[in-house]
Protein backbone atom coordinates (compact mmCIF):
# COMPACT_ATOMS: atom_id res chain seq x y z
CA UNK A 1 0.00 0.00 0.00
CA UNK A 2 1.78 3.01 -1.02
CA UNK A 3 0.72 6.80 0.37
CA UNK A 4 0.43 9.73 -1.62
CA UNK A 5 3.51 11.89 -1.70
CA UNK A 6 2.68 15.26 0.29
CA UNK A 7 3.81 18.45 -2.04
CA UNK A 8 6.46 20.86 -0.89
CA UNK A 9 5.18 24.20 -2.63
CA UNK A 10 2.48 26.14 -2.14
CA UNK A 11 0.44 27.94 -5.29
CA UNK A 12 -1.67 30.79 -5.70
CA UNK A 13 -4.86 28.27 -5.93
CA UNK A 14 -3.88 26.60 -2.76
CA UNK A 15 -3.64 30.37 -0.77
CA UNK A 16 -7.05 31.31 -2.81
CA UNK A 17 -8.85 28.11 -0.55
CA UNK A 18 -7.27 28.41 2.37
CA UNK A 19 -8.12 32.39 2.84
CA UNK A 20 -10.71 32.85 0.77
CA UNK A 21 -9.22 35.70 -1.19
CA UNK A 22 -9.48 36.08 -5.51
CA UNK A 23 -6.68 34.25 -7.23
CA UNK A 24 -4.92 37.54 -8.42
CA UNK A 25 -5.33 38.10 -4.72
CA UNK A 26 -3.57 34.98 -3.85
CA UNK A 27 -1.16 35.80 -6.80
CA UNK A 28 0.12 39.16 -5.10
CA UNK A 29 0.47 37.73 -1.39
CA UNK A 30 2.42 34.70 -2.70
CA UNK A 31 4.48 38.16 -4.09
CA UNK A 32 5.05 39.48 -1.21
CA UNK A 33 5.95 36.25 0.64
CA UNK A 34 8.76 35.76 -1.94
CA UNK A 35 10.09 39.52 -1.28
CA UNK A 36 10.04 38.95 2.25
CA UNK A 37 12.35 36.00 1.92
CA UNK A 38 14.23 38.12 -0.23
CA UNK A 39 13.28 34.93 -2.90
CA UNK A 40 13.23 35.41 -7.21
CA UNK A 41 10.11 35.63 -8.70
CA UNK A 42 11.41 31.64 -10.12
CA UNK A 43 11.77 30.14 -6.66
CA UNK A 44 9.02 28.37 -5.00
CA UNK A 45 7.39 29.04 -1.52
CA UNK A 46 7.25 26.37 0.61
CA UNK A 47 3.72 25.57 2.82
CA UNK A 48 5.69 25.74 5.92
CA UNK A 49 7.22 29.37 5.10
CA UNK A 50 3.85 30.23 4.05
CA UNK A 51 2.34 29.06 7.51
CA UNK A 52 4.74 31.24 9.35
CA UNK A 53 4.13 33.92 7.32
CA UNK A 54 0.29 34.05 7.58
CA UNK A 55 0.50 32.44 11.27
CA UNK A 56 -1.22 29.55 10.74
CA UNK A 57 -0.88 26.25 11.40
CA UNK A 58 0.14 23.50 8.74
CA UNK A 59 -2.62 20.89 10.22
CA UNK A 60 -4.84 23.43 10.02
CA UNK A 61 -4.31 24.15 6.34
CA UNK A 62 -3.63 20.68 4.89
CA UNK A 63 -7.18 19.43 4.08
CA UNK A 64 -6.62 22.87 1.70
CA UNK A 65 -4.11 21.84 -0.34
CA UNK A 66 -4.96 20.53 -3.35
CA UNK A 67 -3.44 17.26 -4.45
Amino acid sequence: MKSEPKRVCIYPKDIQRITGKSYRQSTRLLQKIKEGLNKSKDNFVSIEEFCQYAGLKYEDIEQHIIG
